[in-house]
This record gives C-alpha cells, structure tokens and sequence, in this order.
C-alpha cells in the first residue's frame, strides 16, 4: 500500500505542479488578453478620431471652395440686367450695361432670341499708360456676361435696331407678322 500512496504523492505532486502552471500561465494570458483589450480600444478610438479629423477636414475644405466659388460669383458680373416690354407689333428690350463702352457690346439675333454679351474690364487695364500702378481696393465687378432673351413670337432680325445712351442699350425688334390666309373651302 505504501506504494500505491507514494505513487498517489507524486501524482498530486505533478497534479499541483500542474495547476500551478496552468494557473500562472492563465494568469499571464488573461494579464496579456487585458492588454490586448486595452490596445485595440485605444487603435478603435485613435481611428475613429483619425476619421472624425478627416471628415472634418473634408467639411473645412468644402466650406473653402464654397467661399472662393461664392467670392468669385460675387467678383464677376453673372448677370445683365433687362426690362421687356412687348405690344402686337414689337418687342422693346432694355439692357444695363453701366461704364461699358458702345464698341464693346455684342449682339447677335435669331429668329426668336436675342443674345447680348459685355465684357466689363477692371481699372487697372484701362489705365494702360499708368506704369506701377498698384491696387489698393477692387469691389466694381468685372468680367464677360451675357444675356440670352427668348421671344414667344418671331423678330423680323433685318429690321432690329439698337440705341447706346449713358449706358444703356436700347434694342427694338419688330414683331414677325405672318398675315393670316382665309382658305375657302369648297
């Protein structure tokens, strides 16, 4: 018997040897799954910050080129400014084109439509003679605008005619009259 108890000694010898082991080693993994935890949390929140950086990078420089494209619009004449005025024989179109020369307006008709293009130069290029000339301030708008006015009724284009006052331009365009056939019928 006493040999089954030796042998039962050093079984539970190597049994406790055993567990301790398992136990330390247990220990030292739960100790490096904790860390490992703490790692991947903290690459989990450095990454969403990382992309929280990004898209509001991307905001800021969406916002950016919206003011530079509002800057530009605001810079740049986009629009000329018209009144029309129609009766049954013609259409009266007048066209604001303020501190533009005659010379330098631009109209081309069709048959319904009108298209009148100006192009409004900045200071600096009208003083050509001027040598060193620097610019201190430039809110008057510049650049080449156009407008196309279309007509419900045809134009007789042979029969326009334009007038330059002051800045204004003063267009008449005579209706196209297409009389009107009786057919009899037989």
């Amino acid at each position: 018997m006493e040999e089954k108890d030796i042998l039962e000694e050093k079984v539970n010898e190597k049994k406790e040897k055993f567990e301790d082991k398992y136990d330390e080693k247990k220990d030292k993994f739960d100790e490096k799954k904790e860390k490992g935890k703490v790692y991947s949390e903290k690459f989990v929140n450095d990454l969403n910050s990382t992309f929280d950086e990004f898209k509001e990078n991307i905001k800021n420089m969406q916002k950016y080129a919206d003011d530079k494209i509002n800057e530009y619009k605001s810079a740049t004449v986009s629009n000329l400014a018209v009144d029309l005025i129609e009766t049954d024989e013609t259409y009266y179109l007048k066209v604001a084109i303020p501190g533009i020369p005659k010379e330098d307006v631009e109209i081309e008709a069709s048959d319904n439509d009108i298209v009148i293009t100006a192009t409004f130069k900045p200071l600096i290029e009208e003083l050509e003679e001027v040598e060193d000339a620097t610019i201190i301030a430039s809110e008057l708008t510049t650049g080449k605008c156009s407008k196309t006015v279309r007509f419900e009724n045809s134009v007789e284009v042979d029969n326009i005619k334009a007038k330059y006052n002051s800045g204004i331009v003063l267009i008449t365009l005579p209706k196209l009259i297409i009389p009107k056939h009786k057919v009899t019928v037989e």
